[in-house]
């Protein structure tokens, strides 16, 4: 080989290496690997890495919203999944995050998460209120379904066992009978991949609110929604009342305006790698979505792409 030849040879690897380098490596906070949401986040990843240059991203397992937020103030992670009641909470420095507010923006909402009160069809249950005393999962540790879950019990008077555990750990206890059932987030108006595994062997059914529970959650816990999901949730689950939350992504304050724009730009304009992973991201219009359902200030970034797809930012989420 020549000296020209070496030389060139050379260049070539520095300048591969420069490139590596100059990647940006970003991390997803996401939740259970037993979760649907999981896999959308995974699908997240996929269209940042295909189509934002100079990111290269990874999800990383959590155990959800809380946990999430923690993790993004400590800077482990540099977005991730946050519902959007408890993100409102973190930002305000409200409820379990008193005067220690978390630095963090919104980017997007992508899907709306009726709150699902599963039990055993065997268990004798039939109402809320008969779930006092019983063995039952408020929600994942950590997680914004387990925070929620126990402020609508308080509200409404209603004290369980408390059993906790990771999604697997919970989905094989209520297959033995050990636990009478768990609060999980639906996927859109379906119930949860874990839920129907857990139908699979053992027959469930969904706990639907009174019209007076319904009342005074929205009188309450103005923080969350009350929804009616229809029938067909799953096969044989009649129409049901329950509470709700959107789910969201947020980053941490700091992260450039320029990645966050190209980031949710990229996101909005993918219209199939999310809605391959979660069914009801189908034709799901995520930009007005956000603007619907946004609960804290928008990230500079993802507020200059709203605009420039022609949207009005309501006051409650403009940037700050």
């Amino acid at each position: 080989m020549t000296i020209k030849k070496i030389l060139l040879t050379s260049a070539i690897l520095v300048a591969g290496m420069a490139t590596a380098s100059a990647q940006q490596k970003l991390l997803i906070g996401s939740t259970s690997s037993s979760s649907s949401q999981y896999g959308y986040f995974v699908a997240v990843s996929q269209v940042i890495n295909a189509k934002v240059q100079g990111i290269e991203s990874s999800v990383v397992e959590t155990g959800a919203t809380v946990d999430n937020l923690r993790r993004l103030d400590r800077k482990q992670i540099d977005l991730g999944l946050v519902t959007t009641n408890t993100g409102y909470q973190a930002y305000a420095g409200t409820e379990g995050f008193k005067d220690k507010p978390a630095p963090v923006r919104l980017l997007w909402v992508y899907t709306a998460a009726p709150q699902n009160v599963i039990v055993r069809k065997d268990s004798g249950i039939a109402k809320l209120a008969d779930l006092n005393g019983k063995k039952f999962n408020p929600g994942l540790r950590g997680s914004a379904t387990e925070k929620t879950s126990e402020a609508v019990f308080k509200l409404l008077g209603i004290k369980v066992d408390e059993a906790r555990g990771s999604t697997s750990d919970i989905v094989d206890a209520i297959k033995d009978n050990r636990v009478v059932g768990y609060v999980k987030s639906g996927a859109g108006q379906k119930l949860d991949g874990s839920t129907l595994d857990i139908a699979t062997f053992t027959p469930v059914q969904v706990l639907s609110l009174t019209d007076e529970q319904a009342g005074k959650i929205s009188k309450d816990m103005p923080d969350l929604g009350v929804v009616k999901v229809p029938a067909g949730a799953a096969d044989g689950v009649p129409a049901y009342t329950t509470w709700s939350f959107g789910l969201a992504v947020v980053a941490r304050a700091d992260m450039p305006e320029d990645v966050a724009y190209k980031i949710v730009k990229a996101i909005d304009e993918d219209k199939s790698v999310q809605a391959n992973a979660l069914a009801e991201m189908k034709g799901a219009n995520i930009a007005q979505i956000t603007v619907d359902y946004g609960s804290i200030p928008l990230h500079a970034g993802a507020a200059k792409y709203l605009k420039e797809k022609g949207l009005a930012i309501p006051a409650r989420i403009a940037p700050k």
